[in-house]
């Protein structure tokens, strides 16, 4: 199911976060002090494409207290899912943590249908750690959890969600240009409808990448392979959303679209529509981008 739906948090305080710049290297400090401004009207006008293409977006204000300068990317600490479960999160480092919000919790609780709440946040005391859909990248139609493992996505945790939440977990290593490991799996990895995205030369080893080649061949899905530099450009940090056309969209940065060459766009537009929006300030200085921004709602409206 292609959700038409997403929650975003419009940030109270955006800046670089030391505490994931340690394993984050796509961050880079700011070198002005208008930073947080800039990062505010990237958001807005984000979301003032998405809703143009007629995706709905619910926008909640972050609060000041206490201050979150990564709450801009709400889909690390949690997941809402068809059938109702909400997921929260373990997250690595400890001012993410306050991400979790009460105001926020109320505002899914109040707006959708949630059955449970299961919270997995609890293996933070254990120092292990699983950023919810910047972690895993899911196969919802093949029931797959697609993991790089990193210091911030443990398999203990993954297994833990993947038996609450019925899926198979694949887990693999992967590393940038320079041997490090990716921080987050989406960042080199996405999964359509019809396609899986996936930068394979980063993946470590001939065994780890045919245990991805296969599983992508047997959820009958077209391969499109990206390359590490385009990685370094975010495509692969896209997602897939309904809009108003009949045709899903592929959401992602312009910065990530003006990485891909004219094949790999026209690969992607036999089954998508190809929406992007300038980022380059939450991208440097956040480290993340257009599907980090985006938790999505899959679960039924309440009073629907």
């Amino acid at each position: 199911m292609i959700t038409s739906r997403v929650l975003m948090i419009r940030p109270h305080v955006f800046g670089f976060n030391e505490q994931t710049a340690v394993n984050n290297m796509f961050q880079a400090a700011p070198s002005d002090t208008d930073s947080a401004a800039k990062a505010l009207r990237e958001f807005d006008n984000f979301v003032a494409i998405l809703r143009s293409h007629g995706v709905i977006v619910d926008v909640v204000q972050d609060d000041p207290d206490p201050p979150t300068p990564d709450a801009i990317f709400p889909n690390n600490w949690f997941s809402l899912h068809e059938n109702g479960q909400l997921f929260l999160y373990p997250m690595f480092a400890p001012n993410r943590r306050a991400e979790r919000k009460p105001a926020v919790l109320t505002y899914l609780e109040k707006n959708f249908f949630c059955k449970s709440i299961i919270d997995l946040s609890y293996y933070e005391q254990q120092g292990l750690f699983l950023e919810g859909t910047g972690s895993m990248v899911l196969d919802h139609d093949a029931k797959i959890a697609f993991a790089c493992l990193s210091p911030r996505t443990h398999a203990t945790v993954l297994a833990d969600f993947c038996n609450q939440a019925g899926y198979t977990s694949c887990t693999f290593h992967a590393v940038d240009a320079a041997g490090h490991s990716f921080y987050h799996t989406n960042v080199m990895m996405t999964v359509t409808s019809k396609q899986v995205i996936v930068c394979m030369e980063s993946i470590v080893g001939a065994a780890e990448q045919e245990l991805v080649r296969s599983l992508i061949a047997s959820s009958q899905k077209e391969l499109v392979q990206i390359t590490l530099s385009q990685v370094a450009s975010f495509a692969g940090n896209l997602l897939e959303l309904k809009g108003k056309g009949h045709r899903p969209l592929l959401v992602m940065s312009t910065r990530a679209f003006q990485s891909l060459t004219t094949y790999q766009r026209e690969q992607i537009g036999r089954w998508n529509d190809i929406i992007h929006c300038p980022l380059p300030t939450i991208e440097s200085c956040g480290g993340g981008s257009a599907r980090c921004m985006l938790a999505e709602i899959r679960s039924a409206e309440r009073n629907m």
